[in-house]
């Protein structure tokens, strides 16, 4: 997987769609704002039955957060109606009882800003009646998506399938272990150019 050529002998996780909107019109719990800006991001729509896609937090908790939270600006951002908050709560306590919590973000807007952060991504999926999918993407810090062009199986893969434990362990995991590597590359070409 690193052995891909480039100037830097570095493989890169390709840039899908540039553009990803921003989140200006949602908030926390606790009436916070969270921004896609200068993070990576895996980025969920769990929609208003919690019951049916708080599975996915868990697969995801235990796959690609557990691994992965320690890299400074590294957030799990999920995307749900307002409503949902009291679910939510119980939620985020269900996860704390597996994983530390702080950087999972449970953000909440109306059905139309929902949509639009979804249709912003432009992948080949859609959300369902009740505004969620089990499928999540990887946002880079400049809001793109990001994601394979060349997947044996998928061609195109654009997002992940939270429900299914082998993709995001196997095929999400990688992704993310790729471009974490590409910023921590970047890093240490900006910390040398600055020594010149």
């Amino acid at each position: 997987m690193f052995f891909a050529s480039g100037k830097d002998n570095f493989a890169r996780l390709p840039v899908l769609n540039k553009g990803v909107v921003e989140l200006n019109n949602f908030k926390t719990i606790e009436g916070n704002t969270v921004e896609l800006k200068d993070h990576i991001t895996v980025l969920g729509f769990f929609g208003n039955n919690l019951e049916e896609t708080k599975g996915y937090a868990f697969n995801l908790a235990h796959k690609i957060y557990k691994k992965n939270h320690g890299f400074k600006d590294f957030q799990m951002v999920i995307l749900l109606p307002e409503g949902t908050q009291e679910d939510t709560k119980n939620l985020i306590l269900k996860l704390s009882e597996i994983t530390t919590t702080e950087n999972w973000k449970f953000v909440f807007g109306s059905s139309e800003e929902i949509q639009k952060i979804f249709n912003s991504l432009q992948t080949n999926k859609s959300l369902n009646a009740n505004l969620a999918t089990p499928y999540v993407s990887i946002i880079d810090k400049d809001r793109n998506l990001r994601g394979r062009n060349d997947d044996d199986d998928f061609g195109m893969l654009y997002s992940y399938n939270a429900s299914d434990i082998a993709e995001i362990n196997n095929k999400m995991n990688d992704d993310i272990k790729v471009l974490l590597a590409e910023y921590r590359l970047a890093l240490k070409k900006y910390k040398a150019d600055r020594k010149i």
